[in-house]
C-alpha cells in the first residue's frame, strides 16, 4: 500500500501558501529581509510547531508570514511547495492566498500577486502542474476590509478563480461576509469558504445558502447532523478535508478517530489534502499515508480521494478529462498488471 499511495497521482485542493512556509526557509528570508525571529535555529521553530487549536497555530502562522516581504520572496514560498507537488505526484493543485495578511503590514497585492504567479507559470511549463488561484478573506477581520481586498482583486481575475474564506470560525460566521460573496459572485468568481472545521455544522448550511460556495473546505462536522451527510452526498458537494491538520489541531484526537473513511464510504465527495503542511507535520502523500495507517481501507479507495478532487476542481471538463485518464492509466497498471 505504502508504495502505492507515494506514486499514486493526486490532486490538491486546500493548502495554503502561506502555511507551506518551512521553518528554514522562514530563516532564510528573515535574514535576507533582516527580519529578527524569537526562535534561535531551525530546530527550536520547528518544536514550537505545537498547537492546542485553532488559534494557537494562526498565532505562529502570522508570525512566520512576517518574512515575506518581496515578490521573490513569494516566489521562492511557492516554487518550494510545487517541489513537494512533483516529489508527491500531485497533477494539479488549487492554493489558497491571504492577501490581507500582507497588504495590512505594507507589503502590496501585486507583489504577493506577481511572485506566485510566475513561480506557478514556471511550476507548470517546468514540472508539468497545473493550478490555480483562490484569494481568501480572513473572517476575524471586517466586513468593509474584505470589500476593498475583493476591489483589489479585480485587476487580476485572469489570475485568481475564486474567493474563499479562512481564519477563525468561532465567532465569524458565513452571514458575516453574505454581501461580500454576492459581490464576488457578480464579479464572476467561484466561491468556497472553511465551514465546519471547528465551527457547528450549521456553519457548513450557512455557507451552502448564504455564499453559494461550490465546495466546503474542511467539513468534518458535518457528522453533527446526519439530514446534511445526506445532503451532501445528494447534491455532491465536495468537502476538502485535511486529516494531519485536523489532528493537530485537535479537532480529532486521533487518526483513528476521524470520519474521512465513514463519510467517504457513505459517498460524500470527500477528498484529502494538507492545509498547511510545514505547520502540521506533512504533504500530500504524508496526509494519504496517515489515513492508510488508521485505517483498514483498500487501494481502490484511496484512488476515490483523487477522482473526486478531479471532479471538484476548478478545471474545464476536458483538463478533468485528462487527469482522470492518468488516474485509470495508473490503476490500471498498478491492480491489473499484465502478466
Amino acid at each position: 500500500m505504502e508504495s502505492f499511495i507515494r506514486t499514486l497521482p493526486k490532486v490538491e485542493l486546500h493548502v495554503h501558501i502561506e502555511g507551506t512556509l518551512e521553518p528554514e526557509l522562514m530563516f532564510e528570508l528573515a535574514q535576507r529581509n533582516q527580519i529578527p525571529l524569537p526562535y534561535a535555529s531551525v530546530e527550536e521553530a520547528r518544536a514550537a510547531y505545537q498547537f492546542d487549536d485553532l488559534q494557537s497555530f494562526l498565532d505562529m502562522y502570522y508570525l512566520g508570514a512576517a518574512v515575506l516581504q518581496t515578490e521573490q520572496d513569494f516566489y521562492d514560498l511557492t516554487w518550494a511547495y510545487l517541489l513537494h507537488c512533483q516529489q508527491d505526484h500531485v497533477m494539479h493543485t488549487e492554493i489558497f492566498f491571504d492577501p490581507q495578511t500582507h497588504t495590512e503590514r505594507g507589503v502590496s497585492f501585486q507583489t504577493v500577486m506577481a511572485g506566485i504567479t510566475r513561480a506557478l507559470a514556471d511550476g507548470e511549463q517546468q514540472l508539468s502542474i497545473s493550478s490555480r488561484l483562490i484569494m481568501c478573506f480572513l473572517r476575524h477581520l471586517s466586513e468593509e476590509a474584505a470589500f476593498e481586498t475583493l476591489a483589489q482583486a479585480m485587476s487580476y481575475q485572469e489570475y485568481i478563480i475564486g474567493v474563499g474564506l479562512d481564519s477563525s470560525e468561532h465567532g465569524h460566521p458565513p452571514e458575516k461576509f453574505r454581501r461580500v460573496f454576492e459581490k464576488a459572485h457578480e464579479a464572476g468568481f467561484l466561491t468556497v469558504a472553511h465551514a465546519g472545521e471547528e465551527g457547528p455544522a450549521s456553519n457548513i448550511r450557512d455557507a451552502m445558502s448564504m455564499l453559494r460556495v461550490s465546495r466546503i473546505d474542511h467539513g468534518v462536522q458535518c457528522s453533527q447532523d446526519p439530514a446534511l451527510v445526506e445532503e451532501l452526498v445528494r447534491n455532491q458537494m465536495p468537502l476538502t478535508v485535511c486529516p494531519l491538520s485536523n489532528v493537530q489541531l485537535r479537532v480529532f484526537n486521533r487518526m483513528a478517530d476521524h470520519n474521512i473513511i465513514a463519510l467517504l464510504r457513505k459517498g460524500v465527495c470527500v477528498t484529502i489534502n494538507s492545509d498547511d503542511p510545514a505547520y502540521f507535520g506533512g504533504y500530500m502523500t504524508d496526509n494519504f499515508l496517515a489515513v492508510t495507517a488508521a485505517f483498514d481501507v483498500t487501494k481502490e479507495e484511496m484512488a476515490v480521494f483523487t477522482a473526486n478532487a478531479i471532479r471538484a476542481s476548478f478545471l474545464p471538463d476536458e483538463e478533468k478529462a485528462q487527469l482522470q485518464e492518468r488516474l485509470d492509466h495508473y490503476l490500471s497498471v498498478q491492480l491489473h498488471p499484465i502478466l
